[in-house]
């Protein structure tokens, strides 16, 4: 199989139908808050590979992604039902919409962009600086972090998943507290983008990961 070989060192569950996997960290990896790997593994012995995000703000002998488990999906419901010791694979880091400790920043995540963007607002406050993360979700994951978060001096904003009017709003009030970046679907990040213009922004200096 492709790929560097790492040992899955633990699985947690985050919040509904949301697990967090933290890997081995292999030789030479050196990879920044906002990018993804390509992870590669074998159920029922067929290679299947899929993209996932950083959602550690650093790493160090290990780091952590964050997996949106879709019941009928091929990878997902394998990857949560793993104990700790298994191998996968993983390629990169990718991507070039990064965080490297200069600015505060603004995270708007839509379902499991809340991996990075809790990363990216962790090595914000760990670099001294402010955030604010906007997150849609009925069910929110990784919650705790969210808490630590705001008890360091975050702010958080939490709203429904069917509420557009409150998610274009948050964007509005808090646009200009930093550099803004967004995590999501597509149909999340263009309204995103959307709604940085409709405020009076410019969408195109938001840093915006599609996850298609």
């Amino acid at each position: 199989m492709e790929g560097t070989p790492v040992t899955v060192e633990s699985v947690s569950e985050v919040g509904p139908d949301t697990v967090t996997l933290e890997l081995e960290t292999p030789d030479g990896f050196d990879a920044l808050p906002g990018q993804f790997v390509l992870l590669r593994a074998a159920p029922d012995d067929e290679a299947i590979s899929r993209h996932y995000t950083l959602s550690s703000p650093s790493v160090g002998a290990t780091f952590e992604l964050t997996v949106g488990v879709d019941p009928d999906g091929d990878l997902s419901p394998w990857l949560a039902d793993l104990e700790g010791g298994e191998t996968v694979h993983v390629e990169g880091p990718f991507g070039r919409i990064t965080y490297e400790g200069e600015t505060d920043i603004v995270a708007a995540a839509g379902g499991p962009g809340i991996g990075p963007s809790i990363a990216v607002a962790e090595a914000a406050q760990d670099a001294g600086h402010d955030a604010v993360v906007i997150y849609q979700a009925d069910e929110p994951a990784h919650t705790e972090r969210l808490e630590a978060l705001a008890d360091a001096g975050a702010t958080v904003v939490i709203v429904g998943a069917d509420a557009d009017d409150e998610l274009a709003d948050a964007i509005a009030t808090h646009r200009e507290a930093g550099q803004l970046y967004a995590f999501g679907f597509d149909d999340f990040v263009t309204f995103v983008a959307e709604a940085i213009d409709d405020a009076g922004g410019d969408s195109d200096e938001a840093l915006i990961e599609s996850f298609g």
